[in-house]
């Protein structure tokens, strides 16, 4: 067995230890190691038996964050079965896509979700991947839905473990953004989570530290950034069920928190929670910033306020997720940077014809080590595309290094923006645009937004004759995407910039849009 029963050897180690604290249940959780392994030993036991579920079979859930989705992460590996986790900000239309693409067997929801469930049942009702069983965690679910906690109470505890367990099979699928069509599910493999391990500890994690966690388990920030190490490490967890920054700020305070995570936004807005003179952030080690470049007054002001060490992180789905990381010492000093490679990450920068380049030359980030994902599931043309000849990774980031091999993100090769910390791509924006008969040409680009970092910017062109309100293509917009997804804004023009061989510019649209929203 390759590892795989994660909670199997920590119940093992430290039986006693607090391993979670999920803040955002009503009654507030908080489990031992040794609990929560038979509680998850319920699941997996419930999952085989009742469900059906074996090796490679997928195991979906639509939660906000809880203890849930951990325990089906653990079950899943178990059993050999893969952890399908659903971004619960996309449009049920998406998740039915998702759905359609991975089968799985089973769907864990909650009540804030059971109308985009329904919807997603009926899309699927006899086809192939018809969901054959469904769980609810709370309220009264939908008819023929099994309530979470009867099931886990109505099984045993005995341990569960897959023996043949390998390290390239898969231990879940995680959604990114796809510049054409549906998200694509990255193939997490216990291999990359192991790595991933080992890479985070060299990043600093040590025995004892507790850590509160504020990204969605459906990313691969929030289920893997700290917090399979977290595990390995028997160390402590705080789970919140969404971003709250007074809660956030107790937390930290009262259970000593000593390390946290966050993107930019989040930052910014701690700093105007009415708890934030009062809020002792003492026992913080540090703090990790990723998503985008963290300003400098921001970061003086934490260090001036409450004496907080600042770590830049970048990184990706497919890779890691650590790929860089940017030291105290240098967060003020190289501001802007992603730091360093992570130790054990090879990266090149590479022109066109993927010749390597030097010091400040901008060009295309590839990777190669052993945490990288093992490509997307269903998805060969995509998973082939890449990885050049050489197995490097093809990032599609612009970036530059210099002489002391600091990196900086100069450009997205793809046109993709960050809007609130979530990957936006303006083709399938685009695409749903031009759904509407009126519209001729379009094109979206991100602009600066104050609090979301970015946001989008539909510009569009009608034909002759024809029209169109903003409002109308707002409407079929939300029709179709997740509410992050749409732009802020929509421009009509008489005509859109054009390369000589007919190319959309969008970054003349970008420097002539490109004040803050």
């Amino acid at each position: 067995m390759y590892i795989g029963d994660y909670l199997g050897r920590r119940e093992l180690y430290s039986p006693e230890k607090l391993a979670i604290i999920d803040a955002g249940k009503t009654s507030e959780l908080r489990l031992t190691f040794a609990a929560w392994n038979r509680r998850v030993n319920r699941l997996a036991n419930w999952l085989r038996t009742d469900a059906g579920v074996g090796y490679r079979d997928r195991v979906a859930i639509l939660a906000q964050d809880g203890v849930e989705h951990l325990d089906l992460f653990h079950a899943c590996s178990k059993l050999g079965a893969i952890h399908t986790a659903l971004n619960w900000r996309l449009h049920w239309r998406e998740l039915a896509g998702i759905v359609a693409n991975t089968a799985p067997h089973v769907l864990i929801y909650s009540d804030k979700f059971k109308d985009a469930v329904a919807e997603i049942v009926q899309a699927a009702a006899g086809a192939e991947h018809a969901i054959a069983h469904l769980v609810h965690l709370d309220g009264d679910g939908l008819p023929g839905s099994l309530r979470y906690d009867d099931l886990l109470a109505a099984s045993p505890d005995t341990p569960v473990a897959y023996d043949a367990l390998a390290a390239e099979d898969i231990a879940c699928l995680l959604f990114t953004g796809g510049t054409t069509g549906l998200p694509k599910g990255a193939q997490i493999s216990h291999r990359q989570v192991c790595w991933n391990v080992l890479n985070t500890v060299i990043h600093d994690v040590q025995h004892d530290d507790i850590y509160l966690n504020v990204f969605p388990l459906f990313h691969i920030g929030g289920l893997f950034t700290y917090l399979s190490s977290q595990v390995v490490f028997g160390n402590t967890t705080i789970l919140v069920k969404q971003f709250d920054p007074a809660q956030v700020l107790d937390l930290l305070e009262r259970e000593r928190a000593t390390i946290f995570a966050a993107v930019p936004t989040m930052y910014q807005m701690l700093t105007q929670a009415p708890n934030w003179a009062s809020a002792d952030l003492s026992a913080l080690r540090f703090c990790t910033s990723g998503g985008a470049p963290l300003p400098v007054p921001l970061v003086e002001q934490y260090t001036r306020e409450k004496g907080i060490r600042f770590k830049q992180g970048f990184g990706m789905t497919e890779y890691g997720p650590g790929l860089f990381a940017l030291p105290p010492e240098d967060a003020i000093r190289k501001a802007g940077s992603i730091g360093r490679p992570n130790f054990f990450v090879d990266v090149r920068v590479v022109d066109e014809e993927n010749r390597p380049l030097g010091p400040h030359q901008p060009g295309e980030l590839v990777l190669k080590g052993p945490s990288g994902c093992s490509g997307y599931w269903n998805d060969p043309a995509a998973s082939a595309a890449v990885l050049d000849a050489e197995g490097w990774f093809h990032t599609g980031d612009i970036v530059e290094y210099d002489e002391a091999w600091y990196f900086y993100v100069r450009d997205r090769k793809k046109d993709m923006f960050i809007s609130g910390g979530e990957n936006v791509y303006p083709v399938e924006i685009e695409q749903v645009i031009y759904k509407h008969p009126a519209v001729l040409m379009c094109a979206v680009v991100g602009v600066p937004d104050a609090k979301w970092g970015e946001v989008g910017l539909a510009c569009v062109v009608l034909r002759p004759g024809q029209q169109v309100t903003a409002a109308a293509l707002f409407g079929l917009l939300r029709q179709h995407l997740a509410p992050y997804k749409v732009p802020k804004r929509i421009e009509f023009l008489d005509a859109l910039p054009l390369s000589g061989i007919g190319k959309i510019l969008k970054r003349e649209l970008r420097e002539r849009f490109g004040r803050e929203l």
